[in-house]
């Protein structure tokens, strides 16, 4: 059985490309990601690494769609070799079932991580850059309404950290570095 995996980095963006690619490929069964690529804790591609069974074939667009780096790559294609499944990847016309595949595969892994390194580099020296002129504030912080209120319930007994957090939305690093930055303030 042909068997598709679709990945896009965000719920904004448009699979119908790949779905169309899917469906000329012959793809009997589509998995489709709409979260980021820079590891494995994908939905939809652990609901078809369950789903495979020997003989079965794996189909991508791209190999920058299956994984974004060599190692986690090169281990999703383990996992699938291992249950008798093979790997095809459209763009790169890589195909696991030839030695030259498999060596073609770790090359593209290789190539993929550092183009996506240099986009990370990249990244990095445009907001040093903007920075120095004083354009990047950085990201803006969150204003939770409410929380200095809920921070004195909490130091007051009237609410557990737990409640605290959760009628904040906040996670408990973050709660616990604003409420230590607001004590900060009021003793100064």
């Amino acid at each position: 059985m042909k068997i598709g995996y679709i990945r896009v980095s965000t719920q904004e963006q448009n699979t119908l490309r790949q779905e169309v690619l899917m469906e000329q490929l012959g793809a009997e069964q589509v998995y489709i990601d709409k979260v980021s690529g820079k590891n494995t804790n994908r939905p939809e591609l652990h609901a078809m690494l369950d789903f495979v069974r020997k003989g079965d074939v794996v189909v991508v667009e791209s190999i920058s769609r299956f994984a974004r780096n060599t190692k986690d790559l090169l281990e999703l294609v383990e996992q699938l070799t291992s249950k008798g499944v093979e790997f095809v990847s459209q763009k790169e016309a890589i195909d696991t079932t030839t030695p030259t595949g498999k060596f073609m595969l770790t090359i593209f892994g290789a190539v993929a991580e550092l183009e996506r390194e240099y986009i990370l580099q990249r990244q990095r020296e445009g907001i040093a850059i903007a920075k120095n002129r004083g354009a990047y504030k950085g990201r803006k912080p969150i204003h939770h309404p409410g929380f200095e209120s809920v921070v004195n319930k909490w130091k007051s007994g009237e609410l557990t950290a737990v409640q605290a957090m959760e009628q904040l939305g906040m996670s408990k690093s973050t709660f616990y570095r604003k409420a230590n930055y607001l004590d900060g303030n009021r003793q100064k």
